[in-house]
């Protein structure tokens, strides 16, 4: 995609033009009335914030791999009926549920991968980062219904997780750090 045609330059600064549309559509919506006269201010308003107060240049260091992405996608779903049966096993089953905390290291050191990755842990029923340790590149996530001493199991799950978030999202360097 041409940048040039995403963001003309005006008088030497680039204004990106899905951002003016963005603005112009949040400034109609303040004004609650689709008019020739607010269309044209909201333009106008996106064009000129957009060019007096230009937005650094980010790279969040996210890549989405198809491949990786529908394996990715295919485990998430399946471990969401599992963990979410097991969560509904302990809750009518009669007594406290076992749980655990188990710290994990993780193999990235990418922000966005740590990000992702707790993200996926917290959104599986049953499992919750408790604590992230970036000094260490740890990890405490607590375990709920995995009865026995599952200190292992936890943790070859977290990394196989890891594993699959960096293949769905991560960078080429993202997926050399993890070989």
């Amino acid at each position: 995609m041409n940048l040039n045609v995403l963001a003309p330059r005006v008088f030497g600064r680039r204004v990106p033009l899905p951002l003016v549309a963005w603005l112009t559509l949040v400034w109609t919506a303040l004004w609650g009335d689709v008019s020739a006269g607010n269309l044209l201010g909201g333009l106008a308003a996106g064009a000129v914030v957009t060019w007096l107060l230009p937005l650094p240049a980010v790279d969040p260091g996210i890549r989405v791999n198809p491949a990786g992405l529908v394996r990715f996608l295919l485990w998430f779903a399946a471990e969401g009926v599992v963990s979410t049966l097991r969560v509904v096993y302990w809750v009518v089953h009669p007594g406290p549920p076992p749980t655990q905390v188990v710290r994990v290291r993780l193999r990235t050191s990418s922000e966005s991968m740590v990000v992702l990755t707790m993200v996926a842990i917290t959104s599986v029923p049953g499992s919750l980062v408790a604590e992230l340790y970036p000094e260490e590149h740890e990890v405490a996530v607590h375990v709920l219904g995995l009865p026995g001493e599952v200190t292992e199991a936890v943790r070859a799950d977290i990394t196989a997780l890891e594993r699959r978030i960096v293949e769905a999202f991560g960078t080429r360097a993202d997926r050399e750090e993890l070989r």
